[in-house]
């Protein structure tokens, strides 16, 4: 054996070529490849969020699907598959388009209202001042007050008998306002939509200061006023912060049960004393399952306002579509 043998560490090994010697690839390595890992890992943190949104919404949307098909009472075993029978009988219920027709009126009202009012708190509580933390707290308390206190202290503020509001009204020689009754119900109705912006004022908050200050100090300097440079350029780059507040509203306000809240005698018994004016799309769903037992019409009268919504919602992106303007950087745009 020569030298160069003696120190080669290939000496006495088998050939690379060799079977038993060969690394085995990527490819034919066994176990899961990291995709399949990664795959298993997401569904895994997400398998709690699945799991509720399965049993908590896609089941119960289901089961009132199929209850809007069947004369189902919520007690009796004796009920009938009458297909679309409910939902014939809802496009001819004048209680059902009246009832809507007030949600949608409500929608027009409220949303626009509580989104200005929302986006003018933003704006205040954005300026430089002392304790603006604590004034960004204080408006922003009312928003985490349950809807069900909401109702109570608006209710009991506005009581025709013991209320606050009208207790300020006699200080001043007025006579009390029946402000429960019609046609003040709805008015109160609204400002307690209005009392809870702070949500809105949050959301608009941390828009307004998404918007580059850049823009603002040009505009100064090319001697736009306040009300220019908010016009031209705030509001259009707090567009799409708009539209979400928008849509969100409108689902959120045909959906109210603050009426039934603020009735002299709210509860089961009490729905008869619901002001017309706040007999709401909602509250009239209310009565049909609880008041008048009938299930299955009132999973109709769900499903529709469930494509209504849809509808609505498709319509308000159609429709600003070309007033919506997103601040992307130009990674974004590639």
């Amino acid at each position: 054996m020569t030298v160069d043998q003696a120190s080669s560490p290939a000496v006495g090994r088998p050939h690379p070529t060799a079977k038993a010697g060969r690394p085995r690839s990527a490819a034919t390595r066994t176990g899961p490849s990291m995709t399949t890992r990664k795959h298993r890992a997401f569904y895994m943190f997400a398998s709690p969020w699945i799991i509720g949104f399965s049993l908590l919404t896609i089941a119960p949307m289901a089961y009132a699907l199929w209850l809007s098909f069947t004369t189902y009472d919520g007690i009796s075993p004796h009920w009938h598959y009458v297909g679309l029978g409910n939902y014939r009988e809802l496009m001819g219920d004048s209680v059902t388009w009246d009832a809507l027709g007030r949600a949608g009126l409500f929608a027009l009202l409220s949303v626009p209202l509580s989104i200005i009012a929302g986006l003018a708190l933003a704006v205040l509580v954005n300026r430089p001042m002392k304790g603006r933390g604590l004034f960004r707290t204080l408006l922003y308390l009312p928003a985490v007050v349950p809807p069900v206190g909401a109702g109570i202290a608006f209710k009991n503020l506005f009581d025709q008998n013991s209320g606050a509001a009208n207790g300020v009204l006699t200080f001043f020689g007025f006579d009390a306002i029946g402000w429960l009754a019609d046609p003040y119900a709805r008015y109160v109705l609204v400002m307690t939509v209005l009392w809870a912006a702070g949500n809105i004022m949050i959301i608009s908050l941390a828009g307004l200061q998404d918007v580059p200050r850049e823009l603002h100090e040009a505009a100064r300097i090319d001697g736009a006023s306040a009300w220019r440079t908010f016009r031209s350029i705030t509001v259009p780059l707090l567009s799409p912060v708009l539209l979400f507040q928008t849509v969100t509203g409108v689902i959120a306000s045909v959906q109210t049960i603050m009426p039934m809240l603020l009735a002299p005698m709210a509860g089961t018994g009490g729905l008869t004393t619901i002001p017309q004016s706040n007999y709401t799309y909602m509250i009239h769903v209310f009565s049909e399952y609880f008041a008048l037992g009938r299930y299955g019409y009132a999973s109709a009268l769900l499903w529709v306002l469930f494509v209504l919504i849809l509808i609505a919602t498709g319509l308000i992106f159609r429709f600003t579509s070309g007033v919506v303007f997103y601040n992307v950087g130009p990674e974004a745009q590639k």
